[in-house]
């Protein structure tokens, strides 16, 4: 018998083995400290951010400058048989009409701002002449620069000659870059600085050297930004200097402020009684002050409390903290209008910009560093913040300048659009049943 062939059973393939998968690298987690400064630097690079840096810190500086103007002038109220709340209110009424005016004036094109330079310039001029003819300027604490207004009220013309000089150079500066002729000093000087001059002999007439100041380091602002050689600068500068030193030399009110830099005694006579009771303010406040209504310096002690001093009250009654609230505030207000001046194509923009920031943020360093003791005491304000209509109403246009100007940069103009509301107005139809031609 023949044997079988043996069966052969056919061979499964064998799979191959995967190779072993490799171990994935860990992603290293990012910090939070580097995570939080990564979201911070992108939120800071957006289009809105100038936009909303400006209006928010002015808002915040003018709403604290309202509570610690009634804390601070409450006193010195009634110290002159009036009600605690009446420079509130006054200061109250003076912030509604700003708003109207900051409103207005970042809702402006850009070419009704240069129309208005005129007119605002020759107006100023105008009111700044009417302070010096006897019966209609009125002197207060040593300076002639106020127009008596009726009732409670006056104006001091030359706050608005801020206003006026930033607008106003800002639209020669920006014509004559068209033209092309910033390239030649006399254009770069002429007309801005006698102009200039013509303001601040206007406003030295009444004894304001704090007020000249400011304007005079607008005009090196305006001059700065377009682009004046180091040469033409430092002349101008020593021209400034010379006049400035006269002044200061001829006026023995003048001379005692400057001896009072760093004070920490009355001196003789309580020459210095004003700076020393500043930082005395200052010093109790401590780390978180001692309450809100709770000065002692305002009690008579330190004068002008809720005008020129009242970074000093802050400081006793909410402490360092709310010094550096208040400095934070104004740094964000400055930075944003550098950005704006920064980033703009259009000349005129980029000089009312640095017309204004040079403006608030010189006078806000005037007036904090007289406060420190680091400067002397010139009498000016602190912008948004301190009691005195005339000075808030031209400053907060100025803020609504700076809002109009963030708002018309094409990636700002873009933004803002997306985040308006689209409303679409469809046709409701109403379903009712058809009605007889009688019934009602």
């Amino acid at each position: 018998m023949a044997g079988r062939a043996p069966v052969r059973t056919p061979r499964v393939p064998r799979t191959p083995k995967r190779p072993p998968r490799p171990r994935s690298t860990p992603v290293p987690r990012e910090s939070p400290v580097r995570r939080l400064y990564t979201r911070a630097r992108r939120a800071w690079d957006r289009p809105l951010t100038a936009y909303y840096l400006i209006f928010g810190a002015a808002l915040l500086i003018t709403a604290l400058g309202l509570v610690m103007v009634y804390s601070a002038s409450m006193i010195q109220a009634l110290q002159l048989n009036l009600p605690a709340s009446y420079f509130f209110r006054k200061q109250f009424v003076a912030a509604v009409l700003g708003g109207t005016l900051l409103l207005a004036a970042m809702r402006m094109p850009v070419k009704l701002h240069r129309a208005l330079s005129y007119p605002i310039l020759a107006g100023s001029v105008f009111l700044m002449v009417l302070v010096q003819i006897p019966g209609i300027g009125r002197s207060v604490n040593g300076n002639q620069n106020w127009i008596y207004l009726g009732g409670p009220f006056q104006l001091q013309p030359s706050e608005f000659g801020k206003l006026a000089l930033v607008l106003w150079g800002a639209d020669l500066l920006a014509r004559k870059q068209d033209k092309r002729l910033l390239t030649q000093w006399k254009h770069m000087l002429v007309p801005l600085v006698p102009v200039t001059f013509m303001l601040l002999g206007l406003i030295m007439l009444g004894g304001d050297m704090g007020t000249a100041i400011i304007l005079t380091a607008i005009l090196f602002g305006l001059l700065w930004l377009a682009g004046a050689p180091t040469r033409l600068f430092a002349g101008v500068l020593s021209i400034a200097a010379l006049l400035g030193v006269i002044l200061i030399k001829t006026s023995p009110n003048r001379m005692a402020r400057l001896e009072c830099i760093g004070a920490t005694e009355p001196g003789p006579g309580d020459s210095c009684w004003q700076a020393v009771h500043g930082i005395y303010a200052l010093a109790s406040g401590g780390f978180f002050g001692s309450g809100l209504g709770a000065s002692v310096e305002k009690w008579g002690q330190l004068p002008e409390p809720h005008t020129d001093f009242i970074f000093a009250i802050t400081g006793e009654e909410l402490g360092l903290a709310g010094t550096l609230s208040v400095l934070a505030l104004f740094a964000a207000l400055g930075y944003a209008g550098i950005r704006v001046a920064g980033r703009t194509e259009d000349p005129f923009v980029r000089y009312a910009a640095g017309g204004v920031t040079t403006w608030i943020t010189a006078q806000a360093v005037v007036n904090i560093g007289a406060v420190l003791g680091l400067l002397p005491i010139a009498g000016v304000p602190l912008p948004l913040f301190s009691y005195g209509g005339s000075a808030l109403l031209p400053t907060m246009f100025a803020v609504g300048l700076l809002i109009a100007f963030a708002r018309q940069d094409p990636a700002a103009k873009a933004a803002l659009a997306m985040r308006q509301p689209r409303v679409r107005w469809n046709t409701m139809r109403r379903r009712v049943k058809a009605r007889s031609s009688g019934e009602r």
